[in-house]
């Protein structure tokens, strides 16, 4: 059976702004992800039903370390202890059975909390701080703008993915 979700609205067509345009649609896929999982039973969120073995509560965490890595550990220069604990192995999302499903949805939120936090510091044109915990020459850094069409696209990607999980899991569509 199938059941349409009506989605909330894009932001406005008539905006000009790059850093209002990159965050806005940031924040709707974003909001998108977590209407995706809203109402999956725990066993749905934490098993998969596609061949790749990737699950949804997976890949939320996984986004959340898209964005640590990508905003506070390569373009702030934090020291991040774990920047790949999404990863069980080279290539496996993982959450640990010890992780609560609130608890993967905390740490995505506060994830983009601090991305906020920080591109509302920043300008578009500054370049990250580092590239995967290395300096590389200045030409070789992105800039921020760059890097959130990098997560924008990134979560656009990933929200194609959940519909289709979410499809086979109990017939729910829509952004």
């Amino acid at each position: 059976m199938i059941h349409k979700v009506v989605p909330p609205s894009e932001p406005p067509v008539t905006l000009s702004d790059p850093r209002e345009l990159l965050t806005g649609y940031l924040d709707f896929y974003r909001e998108a992800v977590l209407r995706k999982l809203e109402g999956l039973s725990d066993d749905e969120l934490r098993n998969s039903r596609l061949p790749s073995g990737w699950a949804p509560l997976s890949l939320l965490k996984h986004l959340a370390y898209v964005e640590l890595r990508w905003i506070r550990w390569g373009f702030s220069g934090e020291h991040i202890e774990e920047p790949w604990g999404d990863h069980s192995r080279p290539g496996r999302w993982s959450v640990g059975p010890d992780e609560s499903v609130e608890d993967v949805k905390e740490f995505f939120q506060e994830q983009c909390a601090r991305t906020r936090a920080i591109v509302a510091e920043a300008r578009l044109e500054d370049r990250a701080a580092t590239l995967g915990g290395r300096v590389p020459a200045d030409e070789d850094r992105p800039t921020l703008i760059w890097i959130l069409f990098h997560l924008l696209q990134e979560y656009a990607r990933h929200v194609g993915h959940l519909d289709i999980a979410r499809e086979l899991a109990d017939g729910v569509i829509g952004e």
